[in-house]
């Protein structure tokens, strides 16, 4: 670990759209509550601990979720509500810090090592976050206090619900030793049944592979991986990240053919071009269509034009344009559509300089 450790906190809103809709309906409390739309192509947006109960879960489809769960209650989600709420939530983080860097509505990482309130500790910046939000909002919040974000993040997950775990500096090595593989950020199931094929399903396995080997096996991902399982993680907190891509997409009643998608690529473009206007001082470079397959397979395609899309016209026609290298038979179906602008510059040195960014096109 460094010689002084930043302090971490990973703050993370307890089931927070389901808990909003039970605050808000004091009928739904302490029952399973679905937040979703009913339908066959509809997923879950957040689900109640009482419905994760039954193995209802985030990102399941909703027709799913009412298998395991015939008795849950399904509310349709109001994200303007949500938005509201996550406002207040930071403005509560804005009190201690300004180095907050959200991921999401509902969870942040936050840099708490120099405070604006002068508390004596991080643990102590935690309870007063958690204090504020229930005393405020009527929610609760999990928060995680670690020496890096990675660690923040796992102890966030430790005691949920309205939970506070910390892992000090010199406890990290012996925290991180008998954890399951893929507690790791960045392990999926790919790398770890990789990792298992080598006989290493714990952390404290991980660390048996010295840097050289891990290397030769995984690549640069080989050292991420070393220092990850000695709990080492230089990434810090980045208040104000930069967009990396603005999109739109819409999932389908009923699966369409690639020239049945030509409306919809056109109105989505239009979602996503309002969503570009509001980059002040950046514009995009790269135009992305995504495809979902009626049997659930991911496509994307994109293109770099020489010179960017400067209209939403320019970016629906790019779009529709990109079917073209959709290699599928004609009659193959798409239940999800989706259009994207990536590749996010400077304006000002765009402008300046279109032939050197023309010659460099975006990955």
């Amino acid at each position: 670990m460094p010689a002084s450790p930043r302090k971490i906190l990973h703050v993370d809103m307890d089931a927070f759209y389901a808990s909003v809709e039970q605050r808000d309906d004091p009928s739904l409390r302490g029952k399973p509550v679905v937040v979703a739309w009913r339908g066959a192509r509809s997923v879950v947006c957040a689900a109640s601990y009482e419905a994760r109960v039954y193995g209802v879960r985030s990102a399941m489809p909703a027709i799913r979720a009412e298998r395991l769960c015939p008795q849950a209650i399904f509310v349709p989600p109001d994200f303007l509500r949500y938005k509201a709420v996550s406002r207040h939530v930071r403005e509560i983080f804005a009190r201690h810090t300004d180095l907050i860097e959200p991921l999401s509505l509902d969870e942040a990482y936050l840099d708490v090592t120099i405070t604006k309130t002068g508390l004596p500790s991080a643990t102590a910046t935690a309870e007063a976050i958690r204090t504020a939000i229930r005393e405020e909002t009527q929610l609760t919040a999990s928060a995680g206090v670690a020496p890096n974000k990675f660690l923040a993040k796992i102890a966030s997950d430790w005691n949920k619900p309205d939970g506070l775990f910390v892992i000090r500096p010199h406890q990290v090595e012996a925290f991180l030793a008998p954890l399951e593989i893929g507690r790791l950020p960045g392990v999926g199931k790919v790398m770890e049944a990789r990792l298992r094929v080598l006989g290493i399903t714990t952390v404290g396995e991980l660390r048996t592979q010295s840097l050289l080997e891990l290397e030769q096996r995984f690549g640069r991902w080989g050292r991420r991986l070393h220092e990850l399982s000695w709990g080492i993680d230089e990434h810090s907190v980045q208040p104000d990240r930069p967009t990396l891509q603005v999109s739109a997409e819409d999932t389908f009643e009923h699966d369409l053919t690639l020239d049945e998608l030509e409306p919809h690529i056109r109105r989505l473009a239009e979602k996503t071009w309002a969503a570009h206007e509001r980059e002040y001082g950046r514009v995009a470079r790269t135009v992305v269509l995504k495809l979902k397959t009626s049997d659930f397979h991911s496509l994307t395609r994109s293109l770099t034009p020489t010179v960017r899309p400067s209209s939403v016209t320019e970016l629906s026609d790019i779009a529709c344009a990109l079917r073209a290298r959709v290699d599928r038979p004609a009659e193959s179906r798409y239940r999800l559509v989706g259009v994207g602008l990536a590749g996010f510059v400077d304006r000002d040195s765009y402008e300046a300089q279109p032939d050197l960014f023309a010659a460099f096109p975006s990955p």
